[in-house]
């Protein structure tokens, strides 16, 4: 990057309210700056949706100054102010006290320099102002240079940043994931030395970097850097566990290396899918057993990974959603479909994955081909499966209970039933002969197969008949 590129153009849309945001303060007297990753993102000709801003107004003035405001972070200086039909957040100048809980300072002093609120910042390249009316560039804390070198370095010493707030160990290797920025030696080194800091930082809050990592480029970089400061120990430990790990001769390389790089081949617009990539063969570390053949062998890595990854997710706060998903797609990344495979087998495939998961069971699929270094693409297989089931679906086949031709209430009915497991049983049956003759989905045909069955049926139906 050379100096000539160091200028910012504010996207269209957002010129003119921020001209208005910057000039409602210099009208009443006050300073308003572009400040932090905003600015760094713009010199960097990356697109930039949200725009943060410092003043030396105080919060209440802050509100004062516009008609619709919300005081969301007001108790650290920050008001959310309303410009037309966009939003901006303001932050007056701080300089914080002692953090003693390694995420939040014990006392904000509200500041009236621009520079002093800078210094109290975390990067360099976080570091930029920008005065929007007058195109100044201000620089502080030498983060031109920084930026020029792809360099993440703290400001001031790198271990008493970090030991002040927790969350910014992992924002280092988020951004240097992020940007393909290189961490700066000794920042580096205190991240190592600020594990115990890093510790402090809710599960939420980690759960969300996690994820801001996996919407960049190559979130592969962040948990290297990661893996290497001792990070990736202590909030994925599961993880941490296959570094190192050897596998077996389909594989080049480690455990560990094999799913970063998995993880890395999911299109980043999947965030939640390369989590999936990232955790899939978390199960082999467990399962892993040398063979008579002198080669290793992970026999049901994917049901024990599956619950590991449960565990994993639910100590960090993610959702029963994105749990859902994340153990779905681990503990069907292993299927293996050949031509031989009858159409109720491919309808029990769609009923098993979920109509909802099988694209992504796909895209897992070929990601975890790239992780192995020897393989690509997607096979001829694949092609051939998603054929068949592009064919029950315009067939319109039954592929869950929901699909039949009756439900649980006309079985209720004629069985003379309560709500009960009964009825699961029944529908379930039902169900099993519809994948293997979709045929058979009439009502009156599944009333006739369900008397069958009932008639079969060992357990009595005593306590669920209706009194």
């Amino acid at each position: 990057m050379n100096r000539t590129q160091l200028q910012i153009t504010i996207p269209q849309e957002f010129r003119k309210p921020i001209e208005k945001l910057v000039k409602t303060f210099q009208s009443a007297g006050y300073e308003c700056y572009m400040i932090g990753g905003s600015v760094r993102d713009l010199l960097l000709k990356l697109p930039v949706f949200d725009f943060d801003f410092a003043t030396n107004a105080r919060p209440n003035e802050v509100q004062k100054l516009f008609k619709r405001s919300l005081p969301i972070g007001i108790k650290h200086g920050t008001v959310t102010v309303f410009v037309g039909e966009y939003s901006f957040e303001v932050t007056t100048y701080r300089a914080d006290g002692a953090y003693i809980d390694g995420r939040h300072p014990e006392s904000v002093r509200f500041s009236d320099t621009l520079e002093e609120d800078v210094k109290r910042r975390d990067f360099t390249i976080n570091g930029f102002a920008y005065d929007v009316i007058n195109d100044k560039l201000i620089d502080y804390v030498n983060a031109r240079e920084d930026l020029r070198a792809k360099i993440i370095r703290t400001i001031g010493n790198p271990l008493d940043r970090f030991r002040e707030d927790g969350l910014r160990p992992y924002r280092a290797c988020r951004l240097a994931a992020k940007l393909n920025f290189t961490i700066e030696k000794h920042t580096l080194e205190a991240i190592s030395q600020s594990l115990d800091i890093a510790a402090k930082v809710s599960a939420e809050r980690v759960r969300d970097e996690l994820i801001r990592l996996l919407e960049t480029d190559k979130p592969s970089i962040g948990f290297n850097y990661m893996r290497d400061t001792g990070l990736l120990a202590l909030c994925l430990p599961e993880l941490a566990q296959s570094i190192g790990v050897e596998q077996n001769k389909y594989h080049r390389y480690d455990i560990y290396t094999h799913s970063v790089l998995a993880c890395d081949a999911v299109p980043k617009k999947y965030p939640i899918i390369r989590l999936a990539a990232l955790l899939h063969d978390i199960g082999k570390v467990p399962t892993r057993n040398l063979g008579s053949d002198g080669d290793y062998t992970f026999y049901s890595h994917e049901v024990i990974g599956t619950k590991m990854a449960k565990k994993l997710m639910k100590r960090l706060k993610f959702s029963n959603e994105e749990i859902e998903k994340v153990t779905t797609l681990v503990l069907n990344h292993m299927f293996h479909y050949t031509s031989e495979w009858t159409d109720g087998a491919v309808r029990r495939f769609m009923r098993k994955v979920g109509m909802e998961n099988i694209e992504d069971l796909f895209v897992l699929r070929e990601a975890d081909r790239k992780g192995t270094g020897y393989r690509k693409g997607v096979p001829s297989a694949i092609h051939e499966l998603r054929k068949r089931i592009q064919k029950v679906i315009d067939e319109e086949n039954a592929i869950t209970v929901k699909d039949l031709d009756i439900n649980g209430y006309v079985v209720m009915e004629e069985f003379n039933l309560t709500p009960g497991p009964m009825v699961g049983k029944i529908l379930n049956h039902l169900l099993e002969l519809v994948l293997d003759d979709p045929t058979l989905n009439k009502r009156e045909i599944l009333l006739e197969k369900a008397r069958e069955f009932v008639a079969n049926f060992n357990a009595p139906l005593g306590g669920e008949e209706k009194q």
